[in-house]
């Protein structure tokens, strides 16, 4: 464990963990204390970010990071991002260290979307908005073998959702999804929520349920689309899951690599020591987030070299 790691979980336990222990968990407050943090990391050097936050800029409403013209490799790859913050809070300007590092070191186009936000708009809206988002890249030619959809906390739960709804649409499969310390379990059922509750920085454990009530409404906790740990996984493609071992969402991310694997799905899942929820957020600060990037920018690039390499009829599920 790095210093800088050490340091970014003592800053999360004084920042944010004080507030999960509350019996009630303020929408106004978590957003105003995002806000309050953002800080907007230098765009890297020679690329583009172009945002897109006008009403009728929907369904692609949000942010691309593009890269040098010269560059004809990333022209190749596109991610599509997912920010976490529980349904509830956080943006895609919240999360512009992590994908403008993850882009760079992909050298992938990326969108980051900014999807409606709960309790204004509650499940099924932000799935609404992914399947939305990710057809528009196709219609406007993106091609499905070169996207990768990633996301965090509640975006990789969302990413998860997204890639299950568009494979019992019939839609054109990306090349593979990445999923940092996903939440995929909103009846929070994992034996983690309890045995690391104390040990998250971020995070306790009794607080995920109540978190999932803005999002869920009178849906059911269970619902393979709000929770896709429930979902038959089968006929998916590739995915990386990266989560720390002291997150009490931990079994969030085990569950959903062991139930994916007996689908038949090709998973890569790391389980990081003493690593906060979401840490790849810290890069370039915490040299395990580096690392991290770098290994999902691994995968994106393998997964869409896999796909562009494959005949037609190998890259959809009928």
């Amino acid at each position: 464990m790095s210093w800088q790691s050490a340091l970014a979980c003592w800053f999360l336990r004084r920042r944010f963990h004080p507030q999960t222990l509350q019996p009630t968990i303020s929408v106004e407050h978590a957003r105003a204390l995002t806000a309050k943090r953002v800080w907007s990391p230098r765009v890297p050097r020679g690329w583009t970010l172009r945002e897109q936050y006008r009403p009728d800029d929907t369904p692609l409403r949000g942010e691309w990071l593009e890269p040098p013209a010269s560059s004809q490799a990333a022209a190749q790859r596109t991610i599509l991002y997912l920010h976490g913050g529980g349904y509830y809070f956080c943006s895609p300007r919240s999360h512009r260290s992590l994908v403008f590092e993850l882009a760079r070191r992909a050298n992938a186009r990326t969108f980051s979307l900014e999807y409606r936000l709960a309790p204004e708009h509650r499940f099924p809206a932000a799935l609404d908005d992914a399947l939305a988002a990710y057809r528009r890249l196709l219609v406007d030619g993106v091609s499905a073998g070169s996207i990768v959809i990633a996301g965090d906390s509640a975006g990789g739960g969302l990413a998860l959702a997204t890639l299950v709804a568009l494979r019992d649409a019939g839609d054109p499969l990306p090349a593979g999804g990445i999923l940092f310390s996903p939440w995929t379990d909103l009846a929070a059922t994992g034996d983690t929520i309890r045995t690391n509750n104390g040990r998250d920085p971020m995070f306790s454990g009794p607080a995920v349920a109540r978190a999932a009530q803005f999002y869920l409404g009178d849906t059911s906790s269970m619902h393979p689309y709000a929770s896709p740990l429930y979902a038959d996984l089968h006929g998916l493609p590739p995915l990386l899951l990266q989560a720390g071992d002291t997150e009490v969402l931990l079994d969030d991310t085990r569950r959903v690599a062991e139930k994916a694997r007996a689908a038949g799905v090709r998973v890569e899942c790391e389980i990081w020591p003493e690593m906060p929820h979401a840490w790849q957020i810290f890069a370039p600060f915490i040299p395990e987030a580096c690392k991290a990037l770098d290994n999902a920018a691994a995968f994106v690039n393998e997964a869409t070299s896999t796909r562009a390499n494959q005949p037609s009829s190998e890259t959809s599920i009928v």
